[in-house]
C-alpha cells in the first residue's frame, strides 16, 4: 500500500525508546485493533489474494495486529507488538525497476485456463506478512531471518519495506524482486525516513557476507546484481537505492517530497532544506535514508511527521492563499488512511509493560494518538469492535468523521484538532505514567486491561467532544445558510 514509515533508533529517542511507526494508506479501509491470542493463531495460513498454504510453527505468541473489520481480501494485519515485545509494521510499498523485476520476476497466482490445469499460488504479500512472522519471533533480527527464508522458498508478488524493533535494535527489510532482499540495523543514534520508495542508499556488503552484524541479506544477491547487470554505481561506491530503486518522475510528486519533509523537520540546522542553496529539496533523489536529528525524538515528534501536509511551506493544500504549489505534492497524513501506529518498546519498565502501541485512526492530520499497553488478552471494545457502518461508538469511525468534517474547513477547525491531540496525548501518557507506577510497586502486571479501558473511556469523552465541535462549525458553514434573522 501507499504508506509512510519512520523508524527511531533508541539513542535517537527521548527516553531511550525504539520506534518504528507507519501510516498504512489504502483505499478508506474499515480498521481494528485487536489482540491475537496463540489459540486463535492459525496452524495453516491460506492468503486471499495468491492462494499460497503456509504450515505454520507450533506455540506462536500472542500479538496486537490492526486487521481489516471486513476479512473479505484478507487479513491485513498491518502492525502489532508480540509477547515477546518485538515489534512490526508490513508492509510499505516500494518503487524497483525493469532490470531488477526482469531478472527476479514478482510470484504472482495464476489461474487455470482450462479444467486439466490447475492454479499456481503466487508468493506472499502484505495480506499475509504479519500473521506468519510476528507471533514466532523474539529479536528484531528474528524477524528479519524469518521472512527471508519465506521470501527465498515461497517469493512475493510486490515490492516491500517491513520493519520490526525490539527493546535494543531496529531493522528495515526490502524486497528485491520476487525471491531477493536485503535488511540493515539502523544506527541507533538515528531515524529513518521512507516515503514508498527503495530506501536504503547504503549497504555493508562485507558485513552481509561476513559477521552480520548490521547486515543481512539473500545469500546469491552478489551473484545476482552481477549476472544481470544491475550495478549502475561508479567509482566502487555500493548505493542500493540506485540498484534497485525507481528514478522517476513520478517519484518527485509522489515519493520524495514526504522525506524531504520529515528530513527538514528533523535536521533544520544541520542541514539546507529551502532557499537557493538548498542541499535538499522536494524533488531530490538523493535525500538521506537515515538523518541524525538536532535533538531528541519523542512519539510526539513521530505523530506530527506521519501528519505532515507540507504545514510552513507553499506546499500546504490548506494555504489561504494561491501559491500557485498549493497542493502539488502528496502529503503525509493523507485522506485514505485506514490505521497509524507506531509501535514503542521502552527500556526502563519491566517487560511485562515494555510494549506501548500508538494508533491513530484515518487521516493523520486530524486524528489523536492514543497509547496503550500491549500485554493483554484484550483490546477494549471502543478499538476491537469496529462495524462496516458508520458509528460513534467506535474510535475508528469517529476518527473519519472529524477528518472528513474538518478537511473543508481546516482554518475554521485547526484549534479544535490541534487540543484534540494534545488533550489525547497529554491524558494518555498521564494514565500511562500512573499505570506505570501502580503495577512497578504492586507487582499486578493484570492492570494493563484496567488502564486501556480507561484509556480508551478517555478517549471516546474526547472525541466525542471534538465531533460536537467540528459538526457545529461544519454545520454553520454550509453553502444554504442565511444570515437574516429569519429564527
Amino acid at each position: 500500500m501507499p504508506c509512510t514509515t519512520v523508524l527511531v533508533g533508541r539513542k535517537a529517542s527521548n527516553d531511550g525508546s525504539t520506534m518504528i511507526a507507519r501510516t498504512d494508506d489504502g483505499h478508506f479501509d474499515v480498521k481494528k485493533l485487536i489482540k491475537v491470542n496463540p489459540k486463535d493463531q492459525p496452524k495453516k495460513y491460506i492468503s486471499k489474494i495468491s492462494h499460497v498454504e503456509i504450515e505454520l510453527p507450533e506455540n506462536p505468541l500472542g500479538y496486537t495486529s490492526c486487521p481489516s473489520v471486513d476479512p473479505k481480501d484478507g487479513v491485513w494485519a498491518a502492525t502489532g507488538i508480540n509477547e515477546a515485545n518485538v515489534g512490526m509494521t508490513a508492509t510499505e510499498t516500494i518503487t524497483s525497476n525493469p532490470r531488477v523485476l526482469a531478472a527476479d520476476p514478482p510470484v504472482e497466482y495464476k489461474k487455470a485456463k482450462t479444467r486439466k490445469e490447475k492454479d499456481v499460488p503466487g508468493g506472499i504479500g502484505e495480506e499475509d506478512i504479519v500473521v506468519l512472522v510476528l507471533p514466532y519471533i523474539r529479536s528484531a533480527r528474528e524477524g528479519v531471518e524469518r521472512l527471508g527464508k519465506l521470501l527465498e522458498e515461497y517469493g512475493t508478488y510486490e515490492s516491500n519495506g517491513i520493519a520490526f524493533n525490539d527493546e535494543h535494535e531496529v531493522w528495515w527489510m526490502e524486497t528485491i524482486g520476487g525471491h531477493h532482499w536485503m535488511a540493515r540495523r539502523i544506527p541507533e543514534d538515528s531515524v529513518v525516513i521512507m516515503p514508498n520508495q527503495f530506501g536504503m542508499d547504503g549497504f555493508d556488503l562485507k558485513d552481509a557476507f561476513g559477521k552480520q552484524e548490521a547486515n543481512l541479506c539473500s545469500a546469491d544477491l552478489k551473484e545476482f546484481i552481477r549476472d544481470n547487470h544491475l550495478d549502475l554505481n561508479q567509482d566502487g561506491k555500493f548505493n542500493p537505492r540506485d540498484i534497485f530503486g525507481s528514478r522517476r518522475d513520478m517519484d518527485h510528486i509522489y515519493n520524495t517530497p514526504r522525506a524531504w519533509f520529515m528530513g527538514r523537520y528533523l535536521t533544520p540546522e544541520s542541514h539546507r532544506w529551502d532557499g537557493p542553496d538548498a542541499e535538499f529539496t522536494p524533488e531530490s533523489d538523493n535525500i538521506p535514508w537515515c538523518l541524525k536529528p538536532d535533538r531528541k525524538v519523542a512519539a510526539e515528534d513521530v505523530k506530527y511527521m506521519l501528519s505532515g501536509h507540507y504545514q510552513g511551506t507553499p506546499y500546504d493544500p490548506y494555504i489561504n492563499r494561491d501559491t500557485g504549489m498549493r497542493g502539488m505534492y502528496r502529503s503525509i497524513g493523507i485522506n485514505r488512511t485506514g490505521v497509524t501506529s507506531i509501535c514503542q518498546i521502552r527500556p526502563d519498565v519491566p517487560d511485562a509493560i515494555k510494549g506501548i502501541e500508538w494508533i491513530i485512526f484515518g487521516s493523520t492530520t486530524f486524528g489523536a494518538a492514543l497509547p496503550l499497553y500491549t500485554n493483554v488478552s484484550r483490546i477494549p471494545d471502543y478499538l476491537s469492535k469496529v462495524t462496516l457502518d458508520t458509528s460513534t461508538e467506535n474510535y475508528y469511525w469517529s476518527s473519519r468523521l472529524i477528518g472528513a468534517l474538518a478537511d473543508p474547513w481546516y482554518a475554521s477547525t485547526v484549534q479544535n484538532i490541534e487540543r484534540y491531540e494534545l488533550t489525547v496525548m497529554t491524558k494518555g501518557r498521564t494514565l500511562i505514567r500512573e499505570y506505570d507506577r501502580k503495577m512497578i510497586e504492586s507487582g499486578n502486571f493484570s492492570l494493563t486491561e484496567e488502564a486501556n479501558g480507561k484509556i480508551c473511556a478517555m478517549a471516546k469523552e474526547e472525541t466525542t467532544a471534538t465531533l460536537n465541535k467540528i459538526l457545529l462549525t461544519a454545520s454553520e458553514k454550509m453553502k444554504n445558510g442565511y444570515k437574516m434573522a429569519d429564527n
